[in-house]
């Protein structure tokens, strides 16, 4: 079996994979254009930021199992992997101290205008009073837009600085904020609208992109910092090129429109020239703990595929089975007895969505769990029953999920 890696990777805790019989094969220089004709043959495949395409998965015959080495799964055509029976799996969480500490240290560049005075001392300017006006983080509002595993991290540090933190998410109910001990917001407007600051910490979804929109930018109060280490499609760019200098707002980015594909590139920095904004080249998850815990994580998806017949982390497993009804048989433990009952359910256009076995001491007989898309006919169970080596047929509805 191959394993191929095609991205920049922290590969220690893949060798142990070899004892397993898997042949790692590290290829980090693919790109979207280049990553089908290296999957010939693939079987399982790891990738960060290289996007993987319907059209790549289309070449891969032999490709069981995608792991995105990282959170999200938006460089992937999930929908063309589950159309061909492909596993797709991630590793949410692993990254969320390195994005948290990443925000953390913007907020406090930002604060005390860090960037601005090593720029004025490595031109040899000494600066002190322009510099003694930082305002102090102790106190201050901290909104939170989004609580998954990055939120709640840089929650944890905030309150060591003595923040005081509100929050905004779809998911989050006044009674767990009070749980959290956080500020309940209704709206991201609302929590625009009480933060001295605000970090973006948001997945990006159809209901996520562009939500840190116009309206929720001018709900800022004046000269308030504004950080985002998620994704750029959730934050409108435009709206915040115009509001940086009316608002005097600080900003600190680590994600940007148009970044290059490549490590090194070029950008449009007018964003950049205007007011207090600081930027990273989408850093955030890229620290040496980050990547080893994320290489871990990897190492243990495959392992359990492997060994274990489980994908952790899976995303593209369907939430409710499109099955309606279970057959139950118990038959004897022979070959070809099972055969026998699927064909008679292929003929009477009865689809199994589902099979489970169980195996009774001895290994004499079995009991068969068969969930099917739609109810056999009294003809259908007949000729199961039929069969010499089939002891009993129940056919049970199964409760609609969906």
């Amino acid at each position: 079996m191959r394993l191929l890696v095609a991205d920049k990777m922290n590969l220690s805790a893949l060798e142990e994979l070899r004892i397993l019989g898997i042949e790692v094969i590290y290829r980090p220089e693919l790109t979207r254009d280049t990553l089908a004709a290296a999957l010939d043959g693939i079987s399982i495949l790891v990738v960060r930021s290289t996007e993987v395409t319907g059209a790549a998965l289309s070449t891969a015959k032999h490709l069981n199992l995608i792991v995105r080495a990282g959170a999200g799964v938006n460089t992937i055509d999930v929908a063309a992997a589950s159309a061909r029976g492909i596993y797709v799996a991630n590793c949410p969480g692993k990254n969320a101290i390195a994005v948290a500490e990443l925000a953390m240290g913007l907020i406090l560049a930002l604060d005390r205008k860090v960037v601005d005075a090593t720029t004025d001392l490595r031109a040899g300017r000494w600066e002190k009073s322009k510099y003694s006006s930082g305002g102090g983080l102790f106190g201050r509002r901290l909104g939170i837009a989004g609580l998954g595993a990055v939120g709640r991290e840089l929650l944890d540090r905030a309150r060591a600085f003595g923040l005081t933190p509100h929050a905004w998410s779809r998911s989050l109910t006044p009674t767990r904020a009070a749980k959290m001990d956080v500020g309940f917001s209704k709206t991201l407007e609302e929590l625009a609208a009480k933060s001295d600051i605000l970090s973006i910490h948001l997945p990006l979804t159809a209901h996520t992109r562009g939500v840190v929109s116009r309206r929720v930018l001018e709900a800022l109060p004046d000269g308030a910092i504004l950080v985002n280490t998620s994704r750029f499609e959730v934050l409108d760019y435009v709206a915040l090129a115009e509001l940086v200098p009316r608002k005097n707002l600080r900003v600190g980015l680590d994600v940007l429109p148009g970044e290059p594909d490549e490590g090194k590139g070029t950008i449009d920095p007018s964003l950049f020239e205007q007011g207090l904004v600081y930027g990273t080249p989408h850093i955030g998850a890229s620290t040496e703990q980050a990547q080893l815990a994320i290489a871990l994580e990897t190492a243990r998806i495959v392992r359990s595929f492997l060994t274990e017949e489980d994908v952790p982390n899976v995303v593209n497993i369907a939430a409710a089975s499109p099955a309606r009804f279970a057959v139950v048989i118990r038959m004897m433990d022979k070959v070809g007895v099972l055969a026998n009952c699927l064909a008679v359910l292929k003929r009477h256009n009865i689809n199994v969505e589902e099979v489970s076995n169980t195996v009774f001491e001895g290994a004499l007989a079995t009991c068969t769990k068969l969930r099917v898309s739609g109810r056999p006919s009294d003809a259908c169970v007949k000729e199961i029953q039929a069969f010499d080596e089939v002891l009993h047929v129940d056919v049970i509805g199964l409760p609609n999920l969906a």
